[in-house]
């Protein structure tokens, strides 16, 4: 019979709201003592949102870095053509013949690239229209974007007659071909310049936005936050702003990131087409349509322009479609 005053012969038990000891086996082998930590609070999880999200998968994408790097060096280009080349994309010099081909060892130089039928630098002259084709994409997009964004976000949150109205408009817009209407309207005005081709494409390129907007708002009006918001009280254009643009923007800037590069080869072709820009305007899409006359003796006058045309395109849309993948839950 163990004795009453020996204490080892009781198991001890943990005291509440005190550390304890966990014993191992029957025999109450102390293992080693818990003790609950506090985690350091700059190690807590920050709070993760679909944004951040986002940018941290585009940061480990090869195709988004590469494309980034393309638009960021053709923007400055753009901004800062003489910063690439000192020759003048305009001076014809019949001394300099286009036959003559395309002297590598002269780097960043005037016939680094050759020159045109006309004896100008091809070289200066993709560096300089560089600026005409980024210029009519970047403001073609924020029109688009601000108008068919305004027109879908109106028509997806009112619903009703104002929505019926506002899809009817958008049909007849929808079943304008971007190009053709943009040839007609063109052809309205006797001097056309980059201004003229922005609000050509701008006034005929909204409605793809529209409906990718208006979809958008009919899924997230519906949503538990925006009907406690308009419980409690709160305005139409408070609803709208802080509560249902942030969350329904994402497919449109997809979708206005890959149309960009869209709107680049839409002025290029109306140029080759000789409706879109004039000399002495400078762009890719008129050096393409001068070098069809030489394309067989000198193909590199054709080559350089249309490449440059090309990388520009690819990068937008490269870009567009990394972050459709980032933005895109399903996609992951």
């Amino acid at each position: 019979m163990p004795d009453i005053h020996d204490e080892s012969s009781f198991e001890r038990h943990p005291k509440p709201g005190v550390d304890h000891l966990d014993y191992a086996g029957e025999q109450g082998m102390a293992v080693e003592q818990e003790t609950l930590v506090e985690p350091d609070p700059e190690k807590r999880e920050q709070a993760r949102s679909l944004w951040g999200d986002a940018w941290r998968d585009l940061r480990r994408r090869p195709i988004f870095l590469i494309s980034a790097v393309l638009i960021l060096l053709l923007i400055v280009m753009a901004i800062f053509p003489g910063a690439f080349t000192d020759a003048d994309p305009r001076k014809a010099d019949l001394v300099n013949d286009y036959l003559k081909r395309p002297d590598w060892t002269d780097f960043f130089g005037a016939g680094w690239f050759g020159y045109d039928g006309q004896g100008r630098s091809i070289y200066a002259r993709v560096v300089y229209g560089a600026r005409a084709s980024i210029t009519v994409g970047i403001f073609v997009t924020a029109i688009v974007t601000l108008l068919g964004g305004l027109c879908g976000m109106v028509a997806g949150y009112f619903g009703g007659p104002v929505d019926a109205l506002l899809s009817r408009i958008i049909d007849i817009f929808f079943g304008i071909p971007l190009l053709l209407g943009a040839l007609v309207l063109l052809n309205a005005f006797s001097t056309r310049t980059v201004w003229t081709v922005v609000f050509a494409l701008g006034v005929l390129g909204w409605t793809q936005i529209a409906r990718v907007m208006r979809g958008a708002v009919l899924t997230v009006k519906q949503a538990d936050y925006v009907m406690a918001g308009k419980a409690l009280g709160a305005g139409t254009g408070r609803l709208m702003v802080r509560h249902i643009l942030p969350n329904a923007v994402a497919p449109v800037i997809v979708v206005a990131t890959i149309a960009l590069g869209g709107y680049i080869a839409t002025e290029a072709t109306l140029s080759f087409l000789g409706i879109g820009l004039q000399d002495p305007t400078i762009s890719w899409g008129i050096d393409i349509s001068s070098a069809q006359k030489v394309i067989r003796t000198a193909p590199y006058v054709l080559f350089f322009p249309a490449a440059a045309l090309s990388v520009t395109v690819l990068a937008f849309i490269m870009l567009g479609d990394a972050v459709r993948d980032a933005l895109d839950p399903k996609l992951r």
